[in-house]
This record gives structure tokens, C-alpha cells and sequence, in this order.
């Protein structure tokens, strides 16, 4: 499954400025798709305002007038609920969960949140094929709308979104020849000034080595560590000469 194949359905929302938010929340995770179940009276300007610049995502959504008529095209329908109950589903998906059972199937598939005041009820619960949740403090588990649609959004952009996301300042830690390879500089370079004269390098090399792979430098930080121990050497090579 692909991001533009889920659906986000809103059951009888009632506040504009969370419609709003759900569509810049959508549109911050690459999702399009959203669809409204009998809305209570909304005020479109602050929808637009909340939505920022994520307008087109409520000029392009759909209004039904029941549920069961939102979901009529999708293969497979998920419930987000925190409550428990007799004649509702016995078994409850996170997030990310959810997100990873969507991946090998095939779409379209609908997300649905309920009101803001009851979220869903246990008819349209009823209507799902499977029930999700969102792990919070019992003391006051219930999100906000929106904040609830970006939580699912960023799992679901996360799983089914593009493979490799370029992000500038993103850290990636060094591959393994790469840590090898700023190991031996290292040792290289501490090796230049006599630091060997007795045996030990190769204890010393799987020393740095080990210490670089567990502390995740990423492939700036070691050319810049590397190269602290190489102008180290420089100048104690230097000195050495002029004595």
C-alpha cells in the first residue's frame, strides 16, 4: 500500500479550527485523502486558517451522510478508539502497528476518528474491520483531533512513504568500513610519533574502532577526529625535528 491510498475519515466533527489542523497535519505527512461524515455547522474561514497552507486538502475533501457510505470503497476500514468494551473489537492496533500491517496490503484502506466530545461510537466501531489506538497516561488519555491524525500520519509517512527521505543535518552513522578505515587513520597517525614501539596497535585499533561504532559519529565527525590526531602528528613530527 501507498500513502495515497489511505483515507482519513472524521465522524461528525464538531470544531473547525481541529478540521483545519487534520488537514495540515495530512498534508505536513504526505496524505491527501480526506473524507467528512455528517459535519456540525464548520466556519470555513477558520478551517483555511488553521489549515495554513494545506487549503486544497478541504476544498478537495468529500461529505458523506452516513459512514457506512464513506467507507463503501475501501478494502479494508480501521477504527481509531481507546475505549474497551462487549460490542466493541477485542483486539487493538498502535499506530505504528497499524502502520506496518497496511504496508503488504493492497488499498484503498480508511482510517476513521470519531467525534471530539464521544469519538466513535460502538455502531460505527461496529462498521470496521479492525480497531486502533493510540498508548497514552490513563489519567487523561484522551488527544486532541488533530494531534491524534499527526501521530497516525507520521507512522503511516514513516512506513509507507518514500523509501529515503532527504533531510539536510539528518545524522547517519558511519558504515562499518568507514569505522575501520577512521581507526586505522587514527592509529596511523599516533603510530608516526613512535606510539608503537612496543606491541599494542592492534588492541588500540579495535579500541577506536568499537568506541566510533558505538558512539554513532557520523561521516563529518570522523574526518574531523581523524584529522585532529593527523595534525597532532604533524606538529609533534615538527617539533621533533627541530630538537
Amino acid at each position: 500500500m501507498v500513502l495515497s491510498e489511505v483515507v482519513i475519515i472524521l465522524s461528525r466533527p464538531m470544531e473547525s479550527g481541529n478540521v483545519g489542523a487534520v488537514c495540515r497535519a495530512l498534508k505536513n505527512m504526505g496524505l491527501s485523502r480526506l473524507r467528512i461524515v455528517c459535519p456540525g455547522p464548520l466556519d470555513e474561514g477558520i478551517i483555511q486558517a488553521r489549515a495554513v497552507h494545506a487549503g486544497e486538502i478541504w476544498e478537495q475533501a468529500a461529505c458523506f451522510d452516513s459512514l457506512s457510505a464513506a467507507i463503501a470503497d475501501c478494502a479494508l476500514v480501521i477504527g481509531t478508539t481507546r475505549r474497551r468494551g462487549q460490542h466493541r473489537k477485542a483486539i487493538t492496533l498502535t499506530p505504528a502497528e497499524t502502520a506496518a500491517y497496511l504496508r503488504d496490503r493492497s488499498g484503498p484502506a480508511a482510517l476513521v476518528f470519531g467525534n471530539e466530545r464521544t469519538g466513535l461510537e460502538a455502531e460505527e466501531l461496529g462498521l470496521c474491520n479492525l480497531a486502533s489506538h493510540i498508548p497514552a497516561h490513563d489519567a487523561f488519555p484522551s488527544l486532541n483531533l488533530s494531534h491524534a491524525v499527526q501521530l497516525y500520519g507520521y507512522e503511516l509517512f514513516r512506513i509507507l512513504g518514500p523509501a529515503q527521505v532527504s533531510v539536510k543535518g539528518a545524522w547517519v552513522p558511519l558504515a562499518r568500513t568507514a569505522v575501520d578505515t577512521t581507526a586505522r587513520s587514527i592509529t596511523d597517525s599516533l603510530g608516526s610519533l613512535g606510539f608503537y614501539k612496543q606491541p599494542g596497535r592492534e588492541e588500540q585499533e579495535r579500541f577506536f574502532r568499537d568506541l566510533i561504532s558505538r558512539a554513532g559519529l557520523t561521516e563529518r565527525e570522523a574526518a574531523y577526529l581523524a584529522d585532529i590526531f593527523a595534525k597532532a602528528a604533524r606538529l609533534g613530527n615538527r617539533r621533533g625535528s627541530t630538537c
